[in-house]
């Protein structure tokens, strides 16, 4: 079972629709902590504010990047 699970990820990350989707989400999820993170800080908001706004606008900039990315590989 764990070789079927590891052939199936192998699989996907080889998939260039499918890879760009996984590094569209890993930047996202990171996106997000960083964007909270900095919010909080810089501008001493609410965490329910700063959370709001970390999580919509690197939703937005995941979408982009999986974008770029598709062009990206089209050009390579």
């Amino acid at each position: 079972m764990a070789l079927f699970k590891k052939n199936i990820i192998k699989s996907l990350k080889e998939t260039t629709v499918a890879g760009s989707i996984i590094r569209a989400i890993i930047y996202t999820i990171g996106h997000i902590i960083i964007a909270m993170t900095c919010n909080r800080i810089i501008t001493n908001t609410s965490f329910e504010l700063a959370a709001l706004d970390a999580i919509i606008e690197p939703i937005i900039n995941g979408v982009w990047f999986f974008m770029l990315d598709r062009l990206w590989l089209k050009k390579k």
